[in-house]
Formats: structure tokens, C-alpha cells, sequence
């Protein structure tokens, strides 16, 4: 099992995530300090609450990131790239944009590689991420989108978009494993239906570089809770020489 050492390090492998469409201000509030109070990687929000994000989480060294054509991602190139650097400009600094799946669908691979590296070049030295929905494609396609986004110039795979995730360890194991032949120079994020630390722990383990749960603060609670919070007072030990 992948040897986390301390409920920090494990914030620090987790992208607290929530793209909910009817989030108030007030409840993103709260999910932003809880994200604080636990020090996670990223967060990842809806592109609303970017600037909101910025200001509650100046003095963290919390990514905040957001999202491009999220979560069908058949926009065309050009309102991708003006998304892309609209969320910039707002202060972002990791973008996740769901790819064309009609584009690899019809092995248009020149179209959707020349989308992602338009995407890069708009960002500049931001962190790309490519979502591949891997759950809605064959392990041949898989291949062919991660080859893509690394040959386009983007720093992660994503697995999901959350909508349509794997959901067992093996599935997510065999994707970070073509990921990792076809793509090896790319990084891979795991995401959809990690809800508690057994599972983050056998995603890590398999391979994975970061995690993205909307649960990521009842996972690292809980582990501190097991790991860290345990008080035990021993009862005195006498040593005593044996005659």
C-alpha cells in the first residue's frame, strides 16, 4: 500500500473538488475554509467563484483551479481557448478542460491535439489537465487521448469528469496502467467516486500522482481521526531483574 506518513502529506495528494451548479455563496464559503483548514493541493470550483476562491485562500499555498468546456467538452476550439483564458485572467491557476470525445471517436487526432496545445499556449505556465472520460471509451482510445495531450503539451490525464467514473479499483488500475505506457511522461489524476481513505490509498498505490474527491475532507478527517488522534496513556512498565 502507498506509505502515507501523515494527514498532510495526504492533503497534499488530494484536489478538494466541487462543481455543483447550484452552489450559494455561502456554502462555497464554508467548503473554501474547510479546504484552508486542511491544506489540500487544489481545489477545484466552478469558474463563478474563482476570484472568491483567490481571496480566502491567499495566505495557502492552495491551487485553486477550474474548468473548460465542463462536462461534455464539444465546444468548439475557439470558445475553449476564450474560456481557458478568461479563467486566467480571473486568477486561475490550474485549468481542466474535457476533450472532444467526436474528435477521438472519429480518430480526428490532429483536430484534438491541436486543440489542447492551442489551450496550453493560451495558459502559458499554468497546469493543464486533460479529462478523457475514460469510462466512456475502449482501452485503445485511452491510449490514443493520453498520447495525444502529452504530445500537445498538457501536465495531466484526468480519468473523469465525475459524471461517468470507473467504479472499481481494477478499472482505475488498468487505466493509470495505459496511461502510463502510452503517455509516460504525463501525470495522471484519478477522479469519480473516491469517497474514503481505503480507496485513495489503492489509487495511489496503483499509480496515480493525485487524487480529486468532492469528499476530500471527510477522507483526510477521518484518516487524521484513525492515525493521528489516538490518545493512549500506557501504564507504567518496572523492569526487574530476573534472578
Amino acid at each position: 500500500m502507498y506509505n502515507i506518513k501523515n494527514s498532510k502529506e495526504l492533503a497534499s495528494l488530494i484536489n478538494y473538488t466541487n462543481l455543483s451548479n447550484m452552489i450559494t455563496e455561502g456554502e462555497m464559503r464554508e467548503f473554501l475554509e474547510k479546504a484552508k483548514e486542511l491544506n489540500f493541493n487544489s481545489v477545484v470550483i466552478a469558474p463563478t467563484y474563482i476570484a472568491l476562491a483567490k481571496e480566502i485562500l491567499a495566505d495557502t499555498d492552495i491551487k485553486v483551479g477550474s474548468v473548460v468546456g465542463f462536462p461534455l467538452g464539444f465546444e468548439d476550439t475557439e470558445s475553449k481557448v476564450a474560456e481557458a483564458k478568461e479563467l486566467i485572467e480571473k486568477g486561475a491557476d490550474e485549468v481542466e478542460v474535457v476533450i472532444n470525445l467526436s474528435y477521438l471517436k472519429d480518430e480526428r487526432y490532429d483536430l484534438l491535439e491541436s486543440e489542447i496545445r492551442q489551450i496550453k499556449e493560451a495558459i502559458g505556465d499554468r497546469i493543464l489537465k486533460v479529462i478523457i472520460e475514460t469510462k466512456a471509451l475502449e482501452d485503445y482510445q485511452k491510449a490514443n487521448a493520453s498520447k495525444v495531450a502529452e504530445n500537445a503539451g498538457a501536465d495531466f490525464v484526468k480519468t473523469s469528469t465525475g459524471f461517468m467514473a470507473p467504479n472499481h479499483i481494477f478499472e482505475n488500475v488498468n487505466d493509470i496502467n495505459i496511461i502510463q505506457k502510452y503517455a509516460p511522461k504525463i501525470k495522471i489524476e484519478i477522479y469519480g467516486g473516491i469517497n474514503e481513505y481505503k480507496f485513495a490509498n489503492q489509487i495511489l498505490t496503483g499509480g496515480a500522482d493525485l487524487i480529486g474527491s468532492d469528499n476530500g475532507y471527510e477522507i483526510v478527517k477521518r484518516y487524521k481521526e484513525l492515525r493521528e488522534n489516538t490518545q493512549v496513556k500506557p501504564k507504567p512498565i518496572t523492569l526487574t531483574k530476573k534472578d
